[in-house]
């Protein structure tokens, strides 16, 4: 029988800290600054009295050789904050110019780089239900974390997040949860089924496949360096056709860092 870790409240030393932040820019190109010890001592160190191990040195061993702890690491480490209709005006964009501007379009296809658990790719889904009608459309939600997709898939939802979705959305594509699921929305099957999710590592290879007529990677740049970004940019304005969009988030700009691309309005980029 094990002796029970004394790891509770273990704190990285320095040398720690640092293979740390290298782990997690080798597997997501995060760059995480200094300072940053008890915020990584706080979601690791529920793994490391899981695993018995008394130290993030021992810790950063077993990653070395586990391959599902280290998919689980990365999951701990990235944020995910969001919430549906996120910065509105993106949204309005969406509906009023570019949804308009693809009328003549056989299909339209957008994704959601980056979605977290899908609060997103489903505010997408919403607004091209809306005006798209029956007319085909895809949204693609992707995420480095397994975790938070399997929490996009369910399309379930504390009532919190929602508000800022139009009470004609919330009708039309929410069901409000009952009984034991009281505080809970539940994205609606029909849209659910619309909405697919992949996990996508933005520093990999892409892969083939159709391209998109708008991607959006908002509020994620900034966790990453400047070479990293551009590199992340480049890779996925490959994917983006000629004439499509590119948005990032609010406090986020492009402005002289990547080529080939127009500034239509705050935070909204037009591939040439």
């Amino acid at each position: 029988m094990s002796k029970p870790s004394d790891s509770a409240g273990v704190v990285p030393t320095l040398q720690e800290y640092q293979k740390l932040q290298q782990f997690l820019f080798s597997q997501a190109g995060i760059t995480l600054g200094p300072g940053k010890q008890a915020m990584l001592a706080g979601r690791l160190g529920k793994r490391l009295r899981a695993l018995n191990l008394p130290s993030f040195s021992a810790y950063l061993q077993h990653l070395s050789s586990d391959a599902a702890e280290r998919q689980l690491a990365v999951d701990l480490l990235t944020t995910n904050e969001t919430y549906f209709f996120r910065e509105p005006k993106h949204f309005a964009f969406l509906s009023e110019i570019a949804i308009p501007e693809f009328h003549a379009q056989q299909k339209v296809r957008i994704w959601s780089a980056a979605c977290s658990s899908g609060e997103e790719p489903y505010s997408i889904a919403m607004v091209l239900a809306e005006r798209r009608g029956p007319r085909p459309w895809e949204v693609l939600g992707s995420d480095i974390s397994q975790s938070v997709l399997q929490s996009a898939r369910a399309g379930q939802y504390p009532l919190a997040r929602a508000e800022k979705v139009p009470r004609s959305y919330l009708q039309r594509f929410c069901l409000k949860g009952i009984g034991a699921r009281e505080g809970t929305l539940q994205i609606d099957a029909a849209l659910r089924q619309r909405v697919q999710f992949q996990q996508i590592n933005l520093i990999t290879a892409l892969g083939s496949g159709d391209d998109f007529d708008m991607i959006w990677l908002r509020n994620v740049l900034i966790y990453f360096d400047t070479e990293t970004k551009v590199a992340i940019c480049q890779k996925l304005l490959q994917k983006l056709r000629p004439g499509g969009y590119f948005l990032v988030g609010h406090s986020e700009s492009l402005q002289g860092m990547i080529g080939g691309l127009e500034m239509v309005q705050a935070a909204v980029y037009r591939k040439r």
